[in-house]
């Protein structure tokens, strides 16, 4: 019931009658128009909300945009470290950076986030959640992150349920080059340019990671490396002041020492197992933007092949997940205020592994919302159709508002809907349900903010969300207590089932300062409550495995008076939680912090180095894993 209220009273807003169209609407030429809806300011910018470019502070939804700078402050290649300043989102890894490293946003699931890097969906087709790895996601060569927390399927169809985070990688005229050199041996090196003209532009980066690392297994004492290659390109080609084509593409492979559980004790030990994943994905597509109307048709592929081998034995399981797609996303601004966002989709996936002959799928959605920006008031109320080959259609609901209600201080507020497909795997592998449903969410949150998180011409910003998620169908692995279900005799070490109905609530605050030029301090925290509400099930009233309920980041950077030394310093403070949905073994809070420095040499070159794990924290983030100790790294960095 609230949601219809919500969206009643969306659709209310978009009611009020529009103003003559913006005069800068009128003028002629693409360049002048295009100003006249957006700001130059890349940190207020974000695609989560609508699907296209929108400010910030035009949405109801809670958005975190961390640009270029902030990443490149931050130091290293652990994308972890940047990630932690979104509030509520929350990680586990299995060992050093490289191991499977989930993301969790606002109590979610790790597959139940959408994941975008530059225009594709890099979802791995053939695990068995559907998710991505962030392991395999380096902060070396990305350019900025926008991270939409709650429900939105709306716009972005099946896996936003517990939100979306879009990536890009560096894409701008000139060179960039760095190097670093830390503890384990780790060396982190990184390149990227371009070229451009009136009618072009090329670009690209590449990287290079590799560390000796240290055993994943808490208990055992054999380092686990890592090596990464990565190439990311693009190139535009503007046919004219409204017409363009784009292209788009990445490479990334990488080799992992992991460790698992041999016989006979089959508890988490050293082993000489590896694994090797290899990563690409592209996009292709053509851009017409005139100001008022905005549409972009893009064909896309993500591939994901992985290989576990043991030395002794050659290989223990390998996978093969891929999917194409092709989109349309349009923006059209009929007259004054109103908006009207639209696209659609069609994507075709499919999977094998070593154990599985493989099977496809395919699904189809398409989406309108209908927003307006009414001086301080701005809105949206949108509906999706997707219609899936295997389980028919789902049809989701989402609305938002936010009116400034004084200078710099804005009313928030969203509801939205969200579905996640089950994965091929969850369906046709050893482990598989044919019958199983979609897992469906229903999200919402209101809050208040003063100013804006990039800090554009304020000292202070500040924000309060608090928000709820309830979902149900959720996919869990059952095992086959029951010897009368069908499934069980082909399936008798468990399968998938629609078993879990669960709950997330709780708050967000961000606090972020510059009281005078040279130093900006900031601060994250959240309280997430999770708690399993499936009746009848022996985890009813449990929370949910992995999900601290308290987060805080905080953090300082200052340029010093002496020669523009710069100077920071980063803590993170995480509480406890359990490591299984049972309750039975917990992890135990810990608190993390970092000291990091820059100098600047000339115009172009800039020295730094920073200290991790100042204190030598012992702790864990999944049971029987181990995390890295105190590490220094040192490295340049040049710009021209």
């Amino acid at each position: 019931m609230r949601k219809y209220l919500f969206l009643g009273v969306s659709l209310a807003a978009l009611s009020v009658p529009t103003m003559a169209q913006d005069e800068a609407g009128a003028n002629e030429g693409n360049g002048i128009v295009l100003e006249s809806y957006r700001l130059p300011d890349e940190a207020t910018i974000t695609v989560t909300a609508t699907g296209t470019r929108s400010e910030v502070e035009d949405t109801g939804q809670s958005v975190t945009v961390i640009g270029e700078d902030e990443i490149e402050s931050v130091q290293g290649a652990d994308l972890t470290r940047v990630l932690e300043r979104v509030p509520g989102l929350t990680f586990s890894r299995n060992g050093a950076p490289g191991s499977v490293t989930s993301v969790r946003l606002r109590g979610a699931e790790g597959e139940q986030t959408l994941v975008v890097l530059d225009g594709v969906r890099v979802a791995d087709q053939a695990s068995p959640g559907g998710g991505f790895d962030f392991g395999n996601l380096l902060a070396g060569n990305l350019d900025k992150i926008e991270v939409l927390r709650g429900s939105n399927s709306t716009i972005w169809g099946s896996d936003a349920i517990g939100g979306v985070l879009v990536a890009s990688t560096s894409a701008e005229s000139g060179l960039r080059a760095s190097a670093e050199y830390g503890s384990r041996d780790t060396v982190n090196a990184g390149v990227s340019g371009g070229a451009s003209g009136d009618a072009y532009f090329i670009g690209g980066s590449a990287s290079w990671y590799s560390t000796d690392g240290f055993s994943a297994a808490a208990a055992g004492t054999e380092p686990d490396g890592f090596e990464q290659w990565a190439v990311n390109g693009q190139g535009r080609l503007y046919l004219s002041d409204s017409f363009e084509l784009f292209a788009r593409g990445r490479w990334a492979e990488g080799e992992l020492d992991v460790d698992g559980f041999p016989a006979p004790d089959f508890a988490l030990a050293d082993t000489l197992e590896t694994q090797d994943t290899r990563q690409y994905s592209a996009s292709a597509g053509a851009i017409y933007d005139t100001g008022p109307l905005f549409v972009q048709a893009t064909y896309s592929f993500s591939d994901t092949e992985r290989v576990n081998r043991d030395p002794a034995v050659g290989p223990t399981f390998a996978s093969d997940g891929h999917s194409d797609r092709i989109d349309l996303r349009g923006e059209w601004r009929p007259i004054g205020p109103l908006i009207v966002n639209f696209g659609g989709e069609h994507e075709w996936s499919r999977y094998d592994t070593l154990f599985d002959p493989g099977e496809d799928t395919r699904i189809f959605g398409a989406y309108g919302q209908l927003g307006i920006e009414f001086g301080r008031l701005s809105g949206h109320a949108g509906v999706r159709l997707d219609d899936h080959r295997r389980f028919g259609s789902e049809v989701s609901f989402g609305g938002d508002l936010s009116y400034e209600i004084a200078d710099g201080v804005r009313l928030r507020g969203s509801v939205g809907e969200g579905f996640k497909a089950p994965t091929l795997f969850q369906l046709f592998s050893d482990f598989g349900n044919p019958a199983l449903e979609p897992e469906r969410s229903t999200s919402y949150d209101i809050g208040v903010s003063v100013g804006e998180r990039a800090l554009t011409g304020r000292k202070f910003y500040g924000a309060v969300t608090l928000f709820h998620r309830d979902a149900e169908n959720q996919i869990e692995f059952a095992a086959c207590a029951d010897p009368a279900n069908p499934l069980c005799p082909d399936r008798p070490f468990g399968f998938y089932d629609n078993v879990g109905r669960v709950r997330a609530l709780g708050f967000e605050v961000e606090l972020g300062a510059r009281p005078v030029e040279n130093f900006t301090a900031r601060a994250v925290y959240a309280y997430v409550d999770t708690e399993n509400r499936t009746s009848g099930a022996a985890n009813l009233g449990n929370d949910l495995a992995r999900r601290p309920r308290h987060a805080l980041t905080a953090s300082f950077d200052w340029e010093t008076p002496l020669a523009e030394l710069a100077l920071g310093g980063d803590i993170r403070l995480v509480g406890d939680s359990f490591d299984d949905a049972g309750n039975f073994t917990r992890l135990d809070g810990y608190a993390v912090g970092t000291l990091r420095a820059g100098f600047p040499i000339g115009g172009h070159v800039e020295l730094f180095g920073r200290v991790e794990n100042l204190w030598d924290e012992q702790y864990q983030t999944a049971a029987g894993y181990a995390t890295a100790g105190r590490s220094g790294h040192v490295g340049a960095r040049a710009r021209f």
